[in-house]
């Protein structure tokens, strides 16, 4: 049977796969649209699986907030090129699933890519795998995080594609929300406040700290005298009460929140890639292997 134009555009905009692909489906099933469908899902899907393995350290940040500002979710989905986290595809997948997090609650990731997708027909997972055999690259989900006030309200700011913060403010406004998250963002804080600096992590920086002082050959009066004034400075630097605001360095985010009667209880940073070893290409290397392959 001959395989028309028009049987391959039907082919592509049904399966979103590449024109040469549709063709060769469509040549394999003598122009069977429906079994080329079906063979195409398979093949997509076992591409799918072999992409699994491969690093996946870009991707996109996104977040939803319930109507009333009492709840929110922040989720991190990679991929591997910013090519395709740049796209409307893509951006489209991930906020469809910040939004299905926020209305079902799931525990963990297994029980997220269970639940059927926000807007679409299938669930999370089916299509994260329909996108891999579409987009040809390892899609994965992350981490998610829900959060719920009793007694404040949710606000966010996005950097780009790659960052996101999430506030939980009590007597604040939105343009303070926006504010303090944007400040989170760029100056990237531990925690909120010197109480929730882990212990381990305060300790290890006396350590430092006290070594460098006693580097100094001052007596051990002054040396803790140092010390103290050394650690005063770093739970500033850390903590999100602590630092001058980005917006006005002369007042510190705990003045600024004074001075609207506001409080943080929480906050939640995600940026893209946190924690990912990417594998770093020798581009002359890869061109060798497949000459000699």
């Amino acid at each position: 049977m001959q395989i028309t134009a028009s049987m391959v555009k039907e082919l592509r905009e049904r399966t979103g796969s590449g024109m040469m692909e549709c063709k060769k489906a469509l040549q394999e099933t003598d122009g069977d649209l429906e079994v080329a469908i079906e063979n195409m899902r398979k093949s997509g899907l076992a591409k799918a699986d072999k992409k699994s393995g491969r690093v996946a350290a870009e991707g996109r940040v996104a977040i939803a907030i319930s109507d009333d500002k009492k709840s929110a979710a922040v989720v991190e989905v990679n991929c591997e090129t910013d090519f395709v986290s740049g796209g409307d595809d893509f951006l489209g997948f991930v906020t469809a699933v910040a939004n299905t997090a926020l209305a079902n609650q799931p525990a963990d990731i297994a029980a997220l890519g269970e639940l059927a997708l926000d807007g679409g027909s299938g669930s999370i997972e089916d299509a994260r795998k329909a996108m891999i055999a579409k987009i040809g690259e390892n899609i994965q989900l992350r981490r998610f995080e829900l959060l719920s006030s009793e007694d404040g309200a949710f606000g966010s700011y996005l950097h780009g594609t790659r960052m996101g913060v999430l506030v939980e403010m009590v007597n604040g406004n939105d343009e303070l929300l926006k504010d303090v998250a944007m400040h989170i963002a760029a100056s990237n804080p531990l925690c909120v406040s010197e109480d929730e600096v882990p212990a381990e992590t305060l300790e290890k920086e006396k350590e430092i700290l006290r070594a460098q002082a006693l580097e100094s050959g001052k007596p051990a009066d002054i040396v803790e005298k140092m010390l103290t004034g050394r650690i005063r400075k770093y739970l500033a630097e850390i903590t999100l009460l602590g630092q001058s605001f980005v917006k006005d360095p002369d007042k510190t985010v705990e003045t600024l929140l004074s001075d609207s009667g506001a409080k943080v209880n929480r906050f939640v940073r995600y940026e893209v890639g946190e924690g990912i070893e990417k594998k770093v290409e020798n581009f002359a290397d890869e061109v060798m292997a497949q000459v000699n392959g």
